[in-house]
């Protein structure tokens, strides 16, 4: 089975959650950040990994899942939000929905990451009355947020790739 890990990340996140995930991957597999994937022909699975902008993949994600063809997949994001979130559902889902449907989705993961710092800033320079506005609830997510990924978020993301690799079907 020749297997490809590719992400996008900003921050760092994705990549670290790619890495771990890289390492139960069988032996051979390949890691890419997105933009640099040669061709997803000749692969049998692709992880794919994002990090979430507003509800959905990042746009080189978005750019390049749609050109996936004929796989199967796993994806797996990274968000500020918590990953049991309802917006961590709907992102998941809209990603989901760019995925060709001569793919299958295997599994999925999400977990929290650290938020761009400059995001924060611009946040806590908004008027209260604003949606994003820093709030205490918000500033209490993002201090959560630039705790992870840790270990065991790595851990878990190990934990359902092991999961998925069981499911795939040649």
């Amino acid at each position: 089975m020749r297997t490809l890990v590719t992400y996008s990340t900003r921050t760092g996140n994705t990549r670290k959650i790619a890495e771990g995930i890289l390492e139960i991957m069988p032996e051979g597999a390949d890691i890419f950040p997105i933009e640099e994937v040669p061709s997803f022909e000749g692969y049998d699975f692709i992880a794919v990994g994002f990090w979430v902008d507003r509800g959905t993949a990042d746009e080189n994600t978005r750019k390049h899942i749609i050109r996936i063809k004929q796989k199967q997949i796993g994806l797996f994001g990274t968000l500020g939000a918590y990953p049991d979130s309802d917006h961590a559902q709907r992102s998941m889902e809209n990603v989901k929905k760019l995925v060709h449907s001569d793919n299958q989705i295997i599994g999925e993961f999400m977990c929290q990451g650290k938020i761009d710092p400059r995001l924060t800033e611009k946040f806590a320079t908004l008027p209260a009355d604003h949606p994003h506005a820093m709030t205490l609830e918000r500033k209490v997510r993002h201090e959560e947020a630039s705790k992870h990924p840790n270990e065991e978020d790595i851990k878990n993301a190990q934990t359902v790739f092991q999961e998925i690799v069981r499911q795939i079907k040649f």
